[in-house]
């Protein structure tokens, strides 16, 4: 094998694997390690440089990063990482004083965000310090987009909604058009605005079509529309028995406000088996404990209905089978239909994406599914001045997506208002700092705590359903916090290793506690990772190989097994091994001042 480039960015960037599984790549380690340490807002400034909403994520994150948490390879749980971040947010205190400024001078660029959500208010942070002057146009009162309309208040307080887009809208070179709906692209072209950047999310849910659906009409609703009119007020209560059909979180969040507004008898229906559910595990978790059973293998076939009045439905029973290719079909079972007495059903099986306001003829293309044809990395659409970002770009996906789809943009458009080159993307802000302090002395907490998980603690089930705004999640106290904190192992901090140092006497070898180093003869990838002293079987995490040594032979760590703990560095007697902080941030149109190192 070829010895391991390090200077570039994405070897020890994939082996930081909650930062490389974040689509906004929040440098995780390093906010982890501010919180341990006290530092809350500057925990909190890291954050928000890189993803924009830590409150609003710290609460409502789908998580990606914690699958790839590397504490999940060793024990069963990773580090609570989206909880951690709302600690920070909590503790902050006051951190206006510590935004970009806003210059007073603009630069005489004028952008248009459509929709307030979470991919264009990223547009407007980025955009904003530089001197842009950025509109941002939603057909609602206020910001936040599905944020604010579609996330329940007892997993969001409206408060914490109304700081974050404070710190976008209220600080100046935002101009906001609230109230009022974009009818046309064309017409909006014409303004002169210098980019067009559509986050209008995806604002359809998806229709259910069986026989009875339209009878019973008045009380059948959209999940997503609900949820809307339930956050705005408008819906109040609902019917004793509530059917909700779909298996995403949209459909958790329906069920889980059914029951606080009257539904004493919930429950959710899924076509597909209960690990199939798009839901992420712990929304699943959350609203079975508050009594609402989850009833899987049931597929719709007509609304029961008595003139008009809703009264029930009726399921079919149906099994997953496989052919031959390993593919999945739902199929009858032949058993009796399922009939579930109900008195609202709540459809939230999916949602769709629709832009009647785009004329076919602005210079957009879109594909046969209705989608817009992007540039996957630039989010440019077919009219080189218009851009997409968030669910409007690929479908719903979730807030951090939209995030990391309006920082990209952001590059875009103000590339593309420099007179540059759209795809000529601007490399990542990378660096690596010793953390040597001593001969066994580290600027970083090395030793690996065998702690499990700590649980976050909520208010009793009594309590918590008996008002809808009430929030469920207390959140880590400090000390908690500091507790679950001391569970990362530091994956930021890499090992480099020097060759010219290395008298290859293996004492790094004989104290790794996980057999990751080998010294050994070099060969191809395939036969080097069965060569090693324990082999390296994931293949998705790269070996770090290392040539140069006085007898031939090159140095293997295979970096998926490694707990970065520094044994090797303090153990080697010549300096070979160094621990050295790995510090990746994404490229932004300019770099936003973090004020915390």
């Amino acid at each position: 094998m070829k010895p391991t480039d390090i200077s570039s960015p994405d070897h020890f960037h994939k082996v930081v694997d909650c930062q490389w599984a974040c689509p906004a790549h929040t440098p995780v380690p390093e906010y982890i390690r501010m919180i341990a340490a006290g530092r809350y807002a500057d925990a909190y400034m890291v954050n928000w440089h890189s993803n924009v909403f830590p409150g609003i994520l710290g609460r409502t994150c789908d998580r990606p990063c914690e699958p790839a948490c590397r504490r999940g390879r060793v024990e069963e749980e990773p580090v609570a990482i989206c909880r951690l971040k709302r600690v920070a947010a909590d503790n902050k205190g006051d951190v206006s004083g510590r935004m970009p400024p806003i210059p007073s001078e603009r630069n005489g660029k004028r952008i248009a965000c459509i929709g307030a959500g979470p991919s264009s208010l990223t547009v407007a942070r980025d955009l904003a310090p530089l001197g842009y002057e950025v509109h941002v146009y939603d057909a609602q009162a206020k910001a936040g987009g599905f944020i604010r309309q579609q996330i329940p208040r007892f997993r969001l307080p409206e408060e914490v909604i109304d700081e974050e887009c404070g710190y976008i809208l209220d600080r100046g070179g935002v101009v906001t058009h609230f109230n009022r709906r974009i009818d046309s692209l064309k017409e909006l072209l014409e303004e002169g605005y210098d980019a067009v950047f559509v986050g209008s999310g995806a604002p359809r849910g998806r229709e259910l079509d069986v026989p009875g659906r339209r009878e019973a009409a008045a009380n059948i609703h959209l999940g997503i529309d609900w949820l809307a009119s339930v956050s705005f007020g408008h819906v109040k209560s609902v019917g004793r028995r509530v059917i909700v059909l779909g298996g995403g979180n949209t459909a958790m969040d329906c069920c889980r406000s059914a029951r606080r507004l009257g539904g004493e008898d919930v429950k959710v229906v899924v076509r597909s088996g209960f690990e199939e559910m798009k839901a992420s595990p712990w929304e699943k978790e959350d609203a079975m404990q508050e009594g609402i059973p989850i009833l899987n293998f049931l597929v719709p076939k007509r609304v029961l209905h008595d003139d008009g009045r809703l009264t029930g439905m009726v399921f079919e029973k149906v099994a997953a089978q496989y052919d031959e290719k390993g593919r999945r079909n739902l199929l009858p079972t032949g058993e009796p239909e399922v009939v579930i007495e109900c008195d609202d059903v709540l459809v939230a099986i999916g949602q769709e994406n629709a832009f009647p306001w785009i004329e076919r003829d602005a210079g957009v293309e879109f594909d046969r599914w209705g989608m817009p044809k992007l540039d996957p990395k630039t989010l440019q659409s077919t009219n080189p001045k218009v851009f997409f970002g968030g669910d409007a770009a690929f479908g719903p996906k979730n807030i951090i997506w939209a995030v990391a789809h309006g920082h990209e943009a952001a590059v875009s458009i103000d590339l593309l208002c420099r007179g540059a080159a759209v795809a000529d993307r601007p490399p990542p802000d990378t660096r690596l700092a010793s953390q040597k302090m001593g001969i066994h002395e580290w600027a970083y907490d090395n030793a690996v705590s065998p702690d499990l998980r700590y649980k976050v603690p909520h208010i009793p089930p009594e309590k918590a359903l008996r008002d809808i705004t009430v929030e469920v999640e207390l959140g880590f106290d400090r000390e908690m916090a500091y507790l679950e904190a001391e569970r990362c192992l530091n994956c930021d901090v890499q090992t480099v290793f020097s060759a010219k140092l290395c008298i290859e006497c293996d004492a790094c070898v004989d104290i790794c506690p996980t057999d990751c180093i080998t010294f050994t003869d070099n060969g191809e990838e395939d036969d080097l990772r069965t060569r090693l002293k324990a082999p390296a079987v994931n293949l998705y995490q790269d070996l770090y190989v290392q040539d140069g040594l006085k007898t031939g032979r090159v140095m293997v760590k295979d970096e998926d097994v490694c707990l970065h703990c520094g044994m090797c560095a303090e153990r080697c007697p010549t300096g070979a091994w160094d621990m050295q902080k790995f510090l990746l941030e994404t490229a932004k149109p300019k770099a936003h001042a973090c004020h915390s190192r």
